[in-house]
């Protein structure tokens, strides 16, 4: 198919890389822009537009004009599947290209970019293709009632979609929000953070070389306040799908209620990762920094409540510590960098004075706690990885989401105080249980309160698999074997087979039937 659109940016006044918003197939310009920050040099990497109340505006309503249209929703299931095929062919073309991209916006090392920022998409995107061409859109129901009747359960697409997306996993979660939409039928108004907004532009070309009608997929970049919360409250959009912290969820909610819009909401976490007595503590180690350390810990079901029987706690720490002495960090364009830049200015004083409070509330610092020093470290935004022992349940560090590469070890006498330490928060989106035992692990897994329970894994996110979480961390869920069904309604149907509506109707409404004479 030969592209009609660029997929690379156009160039500002300044020579720099531009991006425009995507709105109904075309690329928008606006009055302002703003630069994306390398997290790692403090270097502009591109500018971008923003948009005011009006982008918005025209984006809900070329995605209504679609929707009603008909164009596509009434494509085809096979065909729907066929689009996001060839977006999936596009994407692994461009893999090397799109991770230095994601690596430069948002300080995550290369590999790591590689690997969620275009690897898991790609695989997501054929988890949603699969579903496209098998989901059942509509099937017959029993015949019904007391009077005979045939009867149908259709689920329909809901019409406009709003997504709205974290900077963390830019790219990912643009495909969770946008992709089991339009492969429902719907139609898609993006808003990106104004830090992240380079993979979903991109893909808005890409969806359209690859088939998709103008107007069914829009991008809009800005605030969340102004921008996010005119598209929440917009009457024209039917569902809101966002990611990001509780409190912002909570305000999602409260504005979508005015219209009674259906929201699915992927929030804040507080992992507990719990190491049982008889796990292997080489694996349970590796796996408890994986937990808290992928990009720099800025995951929302990152483990940063790591649990430990009295038994082993010493010796278990003392492996992290020097584990945690063997991790590389620096720029993420670097092969070899374990752990990069953590995301803009804000974030970086954040985990900062998340640091602070810990110290001040009693913990016990083992391992990092500051910025790291020498070469390369002059500009960007880094934390050292930082441990903290001595953590009880109720200081700052172990209730709060920090957003960061900060570690909070509990130390407990028995199981079931663990699985009281784990419950014990209002968030539950992610846990793990370590263990040799796996019949002994998921008996602890099966008591922990959250919608992901990994044993002797983490961040294990199955496209099989629904995510999401209980409690004040969410409500819906993405991915899974129903990915689809988030985004569609339900519609019952039935056919009187009885001949007999008229005889119930006077008999029940209009009185004596007619007599038969």
């Amino acid at each position: 198919m030969t592209a009609t659109l660029p997929v690379t940016p156009a160039v500002d006044r300044d020579g720099r890389p531009h991006y425009r918003m995507f709105i109904d197939g075309e690329w928008v310009d606006s009055a302002t822009s703003i630069p994306v920050i390398n997290p790692a040099t403090e270097e502009v990497v591109v500018t971008v537009a923003t948009a005011d109340t009006g982008h918005v505006d025209a984006a809900v309503a070329a995605a209504k004009r679609v929707h009603e249209s008909g164009v596509w929703r009434n494509t085809p299931q096979s065909e729907r599947a066929a689009v996001i095929d060839r977006v999936i062919a596009s994407l692994a073309a461009r893999m090397d290209e799109l991770a230095v991209l994601s690596a430069r916006e948002t300080g995550m090392p290369v590999r790591v970019a590689g690997a969620i920022g275009v690897g898991f998409p790609i695989v997501h995107l054929g988890h949603y293709a699969e579903l496209a061409r098998t989901y059942e859109f509509e099937r017959s129901g029993p015949v019904t009632g007391q009077v005979l009747s045939a009867s149908f359960i259709r689920k329909e697409p809901v019409g406009v979609c709003a997504g709205i997306v974290p900077w963390n996993f830019p790219a990912l979660i643009a495909v969770w929000k946008s992709i089991p939409a339009l492969a429902a039928g719907n139609t898609v108004v993006l808003k990106t953070d104004e830090k992240t907004p380079i993979f979903a532009l991109e893909l808005g070309a890409i969806l359209r070389d690859a088939g998709l009608p103008d107007g069914a997929y829009n991008v809009v970049v800005g605030d969340g306040p102004t921008i996010g919360g005119h598209l929440v409250k917009h009457p024209d959009v039917r569902l809101v799908s966002f990611t990001g912290s509780t409190a912002t969820g909570r305000q999602v909610m409260a504005d979508a209620s005015a219209t009674v819009k259906r929201v699915v909401l992927e929030l804040g976490g507080k992992g507990p990762n719990i190491v049982l007595d008889d796990a292997d503590l080489d694996a349970a180690v590796d796996g408890s920094i994986y937990a808290f350390l992928l990009h720099a810990g800025q995951a929302c079901e990152s483990g940063t409540r790591l649990l430990l029987p009295a038994s082993i706690h010493d010796e278990f720490v003392a492996r992290l510590v020097e584990r945690l002495k063997t991790l590389r960090i620096g720029s993420p364009l670097d092969p070899a960098t374990d752990i990069g830049a953590v995301m803009s200015k804000t974030q970086h004083e954040r985990i900062l004075g998340y640091i602070e409070k810990g110290k001040a509330e009693g913990a016990t610092l083992v391992h990092g706690g500051g910025v790291p020093t020498g070469e390369g470290f002059d500009k960007g935004f880094w934390v050292v990885p930082t441990v903290f022992t001595g953590v009880t349940n109720d200081m700052t560090i172990a209730r709060e989401e920090i957003f960061g590469p900060v570690l909070s070890v509990l130390k407990y006498d028995t199981v079931e105080e663990a699985i009281a330490i784990a419950n014990d928060t209002e968030y539950g989106l992610s846990a793990a249980v370590w263990s040799r035992d796996n019949q002994r692990a998921l008996e602890v897994a099966r008591q922990i309160e959250a919608g992901s329970v990994w044993v002797n894994d983490f961040h294990n996110i199955s496209q099989y698999l629904p995510f999401g979480g209980y409690k004040q961390s969410g409500t819906g869920r993405e991915l899974g074997p129903d990915a689809l069904g988030e985004f569609t309604q339900d519609k019952g149907i039935t056919v009187d087979l009885s001949g007999d509506v008229s005889r119930r109707a006077y008999g029940l409404v209009l009185g004596t039937p007619p007599s038969a004479e």
